[in-house]
């Protein structure tokens, strides 16, 4: 019994989180990928992207509450998600026309668009803290668990109990059919090849007849909706914060960077790599070791190599040695 303890604790406390925010981390990283590979930038403003899109999304849930509108044992959030992406769509592609478009036309080199980014980054949060404000926003509705810590410990009988949040769930299968959905599209469609065409040699895209204005407008409505999926899903699981969203551009750079940047199924599974790295370096390991180690061997202190708020350092150190040692990537995509 102690050993299926251990195993609930196990993934209560570090599978069932890594995965869903895993899952957040790489459709956040897709769209970092698909800037990088397509318009051949860093986009240091992808954060406040997704805080865009999620805040849209959060005044669109609480107008559709205030009407009485709901979506029964699911999240409003979701309803109220694809006025969200569009209303995203709408600023990128205004961004786009009015900021990135000047500098495209006047061959800027990269380090400039970064430089650029940088710049829409801080008049992006300005704008998103004088709308929603800078405090924490909570917009989850309906049932918190599907099913509870205490559901099922009568039901097993264990010490240990399993709570399994609903926003989890949703997490996980919208991660699955955002990732199959993008898949299908890169791969079957003709639009989705046009743009691989243009990231893998844009001369030659060129003079193929491909448009590159159509391919840029296609890469920032991608990317405008698989930011506002990520940061909408990252708030219903947690909360919804500005100043967190600019936090996360470190885990989404540091999981499209190890994946191999460039590359969408490195960006994956860098989203991964990096979740499951700052969960189990920052769990107190004493509650499963108790489980599985004798009394003589018990451990005395919490057996936690960092504390949670050096989260995000955990990506950084990582990052680091990826650039030093890997700098293609798990997947060899373009070296940074």
């Amino acid at each position: 019994m102690d050993f299926l303890n251990a195993i609930v604790a196990l993934a209560n406390y570090v599978l069932i989180p890594g995965i869903t925010y895993g899952s957040q981390l790489a459709i956040g990283a897709l769209g970092v990928t698909l800037v990088y590979g397509i318009l051949r930038f860093s986009n240091f403003a992808h954060g406040d992207t997704m805080a865009f899109g999620t805040m849209i999304t959060i005044l669109a849930t609480w107008w559709l509450q205030s009407m009485g509108v709901s979506l029964g044992p699911l999240p409003t959030a979701l309803l109220a998600l694809p006025i969200g992406i569009l209303g995203c769509i709408v600023l990128v592609l205004v961004i786009d026309r009015s900021v990135y478009r000047f500098y495209r036309e006047q061959k800027a080199k990269p380090v400039i668009l970064v430089i650029v980014s940088m710049g829409v980054m801080f008049v992006m949060n300005g704008i998103i803290r004088f709308i929603i404000g800078p405090d924490d926003q909570s917009f989850s509705d309906g049932p918190r668990f599907i099913i509870s810590a205490r559901d099922f410990k009568t039901m097993t009988g264990l010490d240990e109990g399993l709570g399994i949040r609903t926003t989890q769930v949703i997490t996980v299968v919208t991660a699955i059919i955002v990732v199959a959905l993008l898949f299908w599209f890169l791969n079957k469609t003709r639009s989705g090849k046009s743009m691989r065409a243009y990231s893998d040699n844009e001369d030659l895209a060129l003079l193929s007849g491909i448009n590159p204005e159509r391919v840029v407008m296609l890469t920032w409505i991608i990317v405008a909706a698989l930011a506002t999926i990520a940061g909408t899903l990252y708030g219903l699981d947690k909360s919804f914060k500005p100043f967190t969203y600019f936090q996360l551009l470190l885990p989404i750079f540091a999981s499209a960077v190890v994946g191999g940047i460039g590359s969408p199924l490195g960006a994956i599974a860098g989203g991964f790599v990096i979740a499951f790295s700052e969960v189990t370096i920052t769990y107190a390991w004493k509650k499963v070791l108790v489980y599985l180690m004798p009394d003589s061997l018990e451990p005395s202190g919490l057996v936690q190599l960092m504390s949670t708020d050096y989260k995000f350092a955990v990506s950084f150190v990582i990052l680091l040695i990826v650039l030093l040692f890997k700098p293609t990537g798990l997947f060899k995509g373009q070296s940074i």
